[in-house]
């Protein structure tokens, strides 16, 4: 059982930045692949990002290539999402979920946190 809790969410101006942090329970976390989802009022949720178990690879929706980085330190049992020149269409819940590999569906992932709420004023 892996339990994930984000923090990090708020309010932000256009074109500033934000480190999302979502915290582990339990050993198995570095044996996970992890990943970031979106989803804002009305609309399904989206991969932003996702990682590897040893930080080794990683992958973005295209939306947020070049913005956003994610990453990962094992010892802390802790995944990050920096994001940075951040836009209105970014808001939305973000949710960090960990699952056998790094998908973009959001099926394939075994556990989720409760989400953390960004939103990007123009």
């Amino acid at each position: 059982q892996v339990q994930l809790v984000e923090s990090g969410g708020g309010l932000v101006q256009a074109g500033g930045s934000l480190r999302l942090s979502c915290a582990a329970s339990g050993r198995t976390f570095s044996s996970y692949a992890m990943g970031w989802f979106r989803q804002a009022p009305g609309k399904e949720r989206e991969f932003v990002a996702a990682i590897s178990w040893s930080g080794s690879s990683t992958d973005y929706a295209d939306s947020v290539k070049g913005r956003f980085t994610i990453s990962r330190d094992n010892a802390k049992n802790t995944v990050y999402l920096q994001m940075n020149s951040l836009k209105p269409e970014d808001t939305a819940v973000y949710y960090c979920a960990a699952g056998p590999v790094g998908s973009y569906y959001p099926g394939e992932y075994d556990y989720w946190g409760q989400g953390t709420q960004v939103t990007v004023s123009s």
